[in-house]
């Protein structure tokens, strides 16, 4: 209600008690009428004043703003996160050229050295769940300083471990404290680019956390084969180093809330107002980081179960990197029979990421696509604009699986299944620049837990299939064990085309989509 209708139901009131046969009651009406308009007048002053000491941005361009960076320092914040994103992406598949080393020094079995690649990334999946709360309340500098200082820490035992023990467990936590880059670093590209500039951007950094896994093998071939195992670690906590110190000197806070708190804190220092704060101070003294961890664990489970859209497109995604992750036990057995030693079976992976490359660059295209779709509903598009990219990709990857399954018998030319294995390359990036995009369009006001539904589910899937990726092969043969990967894709292929034209109505149906 209005000041000025205020005002005017409490004469209309006083009217009416004035005319009224019992004097003593209108005289009454009357001071209970006064009486609520002082209220009124009260709660409205309180609420003046709170506003006026709530700290904003100031309104021409605020320098603190990261929207209003100069275009370098925002390329240079992102290419830097992008980077360490690809730092710790790369270190989590390096390990899979390094098997027949570890086994012969720690003297395990290849089915346990696989846990090297497993359990590094459970800790991806895992990680998130408080890394990325602990970043709405602290913002993203000091999250992606401690947790990637840690791995950097963490590493070390990995590169010295002179038992399998030490290696497993610090490979696990090392996983889970380079995990930011998953699960915070999208949140620092909205931080600095609008929206309707966010597309290259975006698949920028989105290309780096499916990159890295593909350049790990490529480069741990060429390390491993011509040097040690350890010295392949070595040059990754090298690089993870220097990424540290890249993050310390250049990257600045980002995250709009914590960047104001930081404002509010300078004001009441030099202005002497105590009352001065910010948004996000009042929201967190409503919060304790306990309560929030365990309120997004709670809320991604139950996103999982009480949505079917969201679980089917986490099926999904999960499949793709399980895959994926399951490439770095397949490829040396469907290369090793072209006589493929280390370092060319590592090669062997430049498949794929030629096709994450390709499909890089029709980015810009399907951005035209989005701001086209934007501009024919109002300036707002719905989800489903975002899922054209997801129906290709849902074609290509079958395609492509297949295509590589009848390829890698022996009589064929090596080259022929590298080439197969491109538009698989372009297939995961379009699923997961389509589903991400989707899947926070749908369930905006739960969106960081939906993502870290996604996140969890990927993670387990890639965790498990490398477990079981020799015995597949060995049992249904090199053709026959892709063949049934490519037929799982195939029963996935019918999911973006029907949220495309039932969209809508599912959504209708949901208890927390947008």
């Amino acid at each position: 209600m209005t000041e000025s209708s205020e005002r005017a139901e409490a004469a209309q009131q006083i009217s009416r008690s004035t005319s009224s046969p019992n004097s003593q009651s209108a005289a009454s009406t009357r001071h209970d009428v006064q009486r609520g308009a002082t209220a009124i007048e009260g709660e409205k002053g309180a609420a003046e004043e709170k506003d006026a000491n709530l700290v904003s941005w100031d309104v021409d361009a605020d320098s603190r703003n990261p929207l209003a960076w100069s275009t370098a320092k925002r390329w240079t914040i992102l290419m830097i996160v992008s980077t360490c994103s690809l730092c710790v992406t790369c270190t989590s598949s390096v390990v899979s050229s390094t098997f027949e080393s570890l086994e012969s020094d720690f003297r395990i079995g290849h089915e346990v050295a696989i846990l090297g690649l497993s359990l590094f990334v459970l800790g991806l999946g895992i990680g998130p769940l408080a890394l990325a709360p602990l970043s709405e309340f602290y913002g993203r500098r000091p999250v992606y300083l401690s947790s990637f200082g840690l791995f950097v820490l963490l590493g070390l035992p990995v590169s010295f471990a002179n038992n399998p023990a030490v290696f497993f467990i610090f490979r696990f936590l090392t996983g889970v404290f380079g995990s930011a880059f998953l699960s915070v670093a999208g949140g620092t590209v909205a931080d600095l680019f609008l929206p309707k500039d966010m597309a290259l951007p975006m698949a920028a950094y989105t290309m780096s956390p499916f990159l890295g896994p593909i350049l790990g093998p490529l480069y741990a071939g060429f390390a491993t084969y011509f040097s040690t195992w350890r010295w392949t670690f070595w040059t990754i906590n090298i690089w993870s180093f220097i990424m540290w110190i890249a993050l310390l000197l250049f990257v600045s806070e980002t995250f709009h809330p914590a960047i104001l708190t930081t404002k509010a804190k300078h004001l009441r220092r030099s202005t002497g107002n105590p009352n001065l704060c910010s948004a996000h101070e009042l929201k967190l003294r409503e919060k304790s980081i306990g309560g929030t961890l365990r309120a997004n664990s709670t809320k991604v489970i139950q996103l999982l179960i009480l949505e079917p859209m969201l679980a089917l497109l986490c099926l999904w995604t999960a499949l793709l990197l399980g895959i994926l992750y399951l490439f770095f036990e397949a490829f040396p057995i469907v290369f090793g029979a072209h006589g493929f030693n280390l370092w060319q079976t590592g090669l062997s992976f430049l498949g794929l990421a030629v096709g994450l490359l390709l499909g890089a660059f029709t980015m810009p295209y399907w951005a035209r696509r989005y701001r086209r779709a934007m501009a024919e509903n109002g300036g707002q598009a719905p989800p489903e604009a975002r899922l054209p990219m997801a129906m290709v990709a849902a074609i290509l990857n079958p395609i492509s699986l297949f295509w590589f399954a009848f390829t890698t018998y022996p009589a064929v030319h090596w080259s022929i299944p590298i080439v197969a294995s491109i538009p698989f390359g372009a297939g995961i990036l379009f699923t997961y620049s389509a589903v991400f995009s989707y899947t926070a369009d749908v369930w905006r006001p739960v969106a960081a837990s939906a993502l870290g539904a996604n996140s969890i589910s990927r993670s387990l899937f890639a965790c498990v299939f490398p477990l079981f990726a020799t015995q597949m092969y060995t049992r249904l043969g090199n053709a026959g064990a892709t063949a049934l990967l490519a037929g799982l894709n195939v029963l996935m292929v019918p999911i973006p085309f029907i949220f495309a034209k039932y969209g809508p109505q599912l959504r209708a149906k949901s208890r927390y989509s947008y």
